[in-house]
């Protein structure tokens, strides 16, 4: 599975984009290679299972919080995930399959585990009938209580970094038709693609001369001629 998504990574790579997340299948080999990682290629396999696989409701998510659960309560092991580091995971996937495993381990025996769950859910909103069994539960577990407390006091918001009080950009505007081939959002990095290349090939020398001058010296809006 490493070499052929390798292999995969290259042939993206040549396209200047990145390589397609994990499907469900490639996430369960890599939770195999994970209990028993191959010498050499722990780190690889760590940002795979970190920044490879989609969050929310994703079937490769399904297989990935469900690796997760069974190592933060014990029911499997691996050399490079702690029960607290696969806490901390779950707590990255945004909602969707992850959930009901931190509520879960919000009554969890141990103090580390039970903190962290409430930790994670603290910064995640997209919970949906989940938040019913939050509150049930804050009436009796102190973790919850933390966790409905936290919401209530929007920190998950109030604890972002300050917004700065000016932010200056430059915004290119331009109108392409519908590209029918292109329509997935697995595709999205190949769309963009093809929109700079449209872009660019409708631009004549003068006006790509004044498109690349004005991004270059000044941080004003332009509306190209189409």
């Amino acid at each position: 599975m490493l070499e052929s998504y390798r292999q995969h990574a290259r042939e993206r790579a040549a396209l200047n984009v990145p390589p397609l997340p994990l499907d469900a299948e490639q996430t369960a080999a890599l939770c195999d290679l994970l209990k028993r990682p191959p010498a050499g290629e722990e780190d690889f396999l760590m940002e795979l299972l970190c920044d490879r696989i989609p969050p929310g409701v994703d079937p490769a998510s399904y297989v990935k919080a469900s690796f997760l659960t069974a190592i933060a309560q014990g029911e499997t092991t691996s050399p490079l995930i702690s029960p607290k580091k696969a806490v901390e995971l779950l707590g990255t996937m945004m909602g969707g399959y992850n959930v009901a495993s931190l509520i879960a381990l919000l009554k969890d025996d141990r103090t580390e585990i039970a903190q962290l769950a409430a930790e994670a859910l603290k910064k995640t909103l997209l919970i949906y009938d989940a938040f019913n069994d939050v509150m049930d539960l804050s009436a009796i577990n102190p973790y919850a209580k933390q966790v409905v407390d936290s919401w209530a006091a929007a920190e998950w918001f109030t604890h972002k970094p300050v917004v700065p009080q000016t932010i200056t950009v430059t915004v290119l505007r331009f109108q392409v038709r519908p590209i029918r081939t292109i329509f997935h959002q697995r595709l999205t990095p190949l769309r963009a693609l093809t929109f700079r290349s449209m872009l660019r090939s409708c631009l004549s020398p003068k006006w790509n001369s004044r498109w690349k001058q004005s991004l270059s010296s000044s941080k004003k809006v332009i509306q190209l001629p189409m």
